[in-house]
């Protein structure tokens, strides 16, 4: 399932995202779902595997396109869940469960078109409902508010270190035209901006956005017969973990131990290193999280995100570029960003995105779930390595 033996044959968004008034949720999955399998040149019978997450049930999804898949995976994990899905269609195809497995996305977030309400964390009868949201804290803007400011104080950080990566992700997000917000801005622009909840500024929270995407997934092997045979996407390793529904449970609030452990999965599971990824994409819902990506994935030590991303190197011509499409703070954000991050590294390694980076053969695409409850990691290249076992 790793290293090679599975490829990403199909990858699209919806034809458009943002606001989205024409179209349900369910609409979007379609829409998605059928452009992937265009970009594949497959048709729904090839389709044997399905998955998805959120309010929309797997089989609402296959019922509409016309398929009865022999596998289906309906985790639901929060933002993430779509890369554990990569990951869960991976190690189906490796055992026989399924040949070809189509993951889709869908979510009316900003028009509310046919929506249902997530479910995570919002019942007074769960944990967090008994022990959290009685204090007010509900919101994951204030919910995010304790641990961030925590690795803030920790680290001799500021408020500034967040603005930074605002700035820098929006460098990604003016040039391109699908980005909902594409104007550029400044630190100091972006601290000026109306507080939220402490520390977090308005610019300092994603966007909420329509939209919706697809992948496709099968051996590497067939896909070499495939339309995509020379643009192929192949997952070289991946990982998953949880941690806490209540972030007041957290191993600690400083460092998110679902992110590390699922990056250390990819890792070795990838038999490669930080030093040997060339882009990358950190689930980006609110400013702090790539900060935590950069250090809890080890690309940075303790204490040196902030300066990172202040020097110039996840911009645009820097060492490591991240969150190239302008991320969850700029680009697109229905409610469950992982699809996205994914159809960005996919892009990349196509040689399709709408600012490439260049000489770009390694992405690492990280994902949060359900505000620091769960993760999941994906490493992907768009060359194959000989298959090795693990």
């Amino acid at each position: 399932m790793h290293q090679g033996g599975i490829a990403i044959v199909g990858a699209a968004e919806t034809t458009t995202i943002g606001v989205r008034e024409d179209l349900s949720e369910l609409g979007l999955h379609c829409e998605a779902a059928r452009n992937a399998l265009d970009d594949a040149g497959l048709k729904p019978s090839d389709i044997d595997g399905f998955a998805t997450a959120g309010p929309t049930f797997p089989w609402e999804v296959t019922h509409a396109l016309g398929i009865q898949p022999r596998w289906i995976d309906g985790t639901s994990i929060g933002g993430t869940s779509f890369i554990a899905h990569v990951r869960h269609a991976a190690a189906a195809i490796a055992a026989g469960a399924a040949e070809v497995v189509l993951i889709t996305h869908g979510e009316s977030g900003r028009s509310q078109i046919a929506a249902a309400p997530m479910p995570f964390g919002r019942e007074f009868a769960s944990m967090k409902g008994q022990f959290e949201d009685i204090y007010g804290a509900i919101p994951p803007y204030a919910t995010f508010g304790i641990p961030v400011a925590a690795f803030l104080e920790e680290r001799g950080m500021s408020k500034r270190d967040l603005a930074e990566v605002v700035v820098s992700q929006r460098e990604w997000a003016v040039p391109n035209p699908r980005a909902a917000r594409r104007s550029s801005t400044t630190v100091d622009e972006v601290l000026a901006r109306r507080d939220l909840a402490w520390p977090f500024t308005k610019d300092m929270c994603c966007v909420v956005t329509d939209g919706g995407g697809a992948l496709i997934l099968t051996t590497s092997e067939r896909a070499q017969s495939m339309r995509n045979h020379d643009r192929l996407v192949y997952v070289l390793g991946s990982g998953e973990s949880v941690e806490s529904p209540l972030i007041s449970q957290m191993d600690s609030l400083t460092q998110f131990g679902a992110f590390r452990r699922s990056a250390a999965e990819a890792f070795r599971t990838a038999a490669l290193a930080p030093n040997d990824i060339d882009h990358l994409m950190v689930y980006d819902a609110f400013a702090h999280l790539p900060l935590y990506g950069l250090e809890d994935l080890g690309f940075v030590d303790f204490g040196e995100s902030g300066a990172f991303i202040a020097d110039g190197h996840t911009r645009p011509g820097g060492s490591l570029p991240m969150n190239t499409n302008g991320g969850g703070l700029s680009y697109t954000h229905s409610g469950m960003y992982g699809m996205f991050a994914l159809q960005e590294s996919v892009r990349q390694l196509r040689g399709e995105a709408c600012v490439q980076v260049e000489n770009v053969t390694t992405s690492f695409v990280q994902g949060n779930g359900a505000m620091f409850a769960a993760a999941a990691s994906v490493i992907l290249s768009n060359e194959q390595p000989a298959i090795t076992s693990q």
